[in-house]
């Protein structure tokens, strides 16, 4: 009976210590990205409060876009966010997952790199909302010209999927018509430009 207890209690706390590592991991993992982006966002006048960080290596069907606070040292929200098809609409799960990258106009893939969060506009797409994103290099130039903007789409999960895939885009960052409620009240409630940054292989 001791034994069974002594082994009930190593297993709590091995379970107890598991859950503690994993979000500092989660943390320590952006750490980098976060300092880089407030750097960024104080010399260029954008927005210390939050930004939003996009990372296209993790599949699609698990939450990838992030909501960091500046001001709380911490991921507020985490959601699923759809990448771009490079026209390719066959559901094979390892095109699907694995987002690939392009600036050409027309290729519908996504771009990697700083986006300027600008307009809000209206939108065919989900909750009608829009916002334009601002390419700031040369891996996101196109962006204006090729409409790749920030909206809301039915056919995102508000939950994860995997190892199922998320739909594709024409290269634009779709999140959930729930998410984007989120998001759209907190960019119309902050007066500077937004820092949005997506990362990729």
């Amino acid at each position: 009976m001791k034994g069974i207890v002594f082994f009930l209690a190593i297993f709590l706390i091995q379970c107890v210590k598991k859950e503690e590592v994993e979000p500092i991991q989660a943390k320590a993992s952006y750490a980098s990205h976060h300092q880089e982006a407030l750097s960024y966002c104080q010399k260029k006048g954008m927005s210390t409060q939050f930004y939003y960080l996009l990372d296209l290596r993790i599949p699609s069907g698990k939450n990838r876009f992030f909501v960091y606070d500046f001001t709380k040292d911490t991921i507020t929200h985490a959601q699923l966010v759809t990448h771009g098809s490079c026209d390719v609409f066959t559901p094979n799960p390892q095109r699907w997952e694995k987002a690939q990258f392009d600036t050409r106009v027309n290729s519908h893939c996504s771009m990697v790199g700083k986006y300027k969060i600008g307009r809000r506009d209206t939108s065919s797409w989900g909750i009608k909302i829009k916002y334009w994103l601002h390419g700031l290099e040369s891996t996101n130039a196109t962006a204006v010209e090729r409409v790749v903007v920030l909206h809301s789409w039915n056919a995102v999960s508000d939950t994860e999927i995997h190892p199922e895939v998320s739909p594709l885009s024409w290269g634009c960052p779709a999140v959930s018509n729930s998410f984007m409620r989120i998001l759209d009240a907190q960019l119309q409630a902050e007066s500077k430009p937004v820092l949005l940054w997506i990362i990729g292989n």
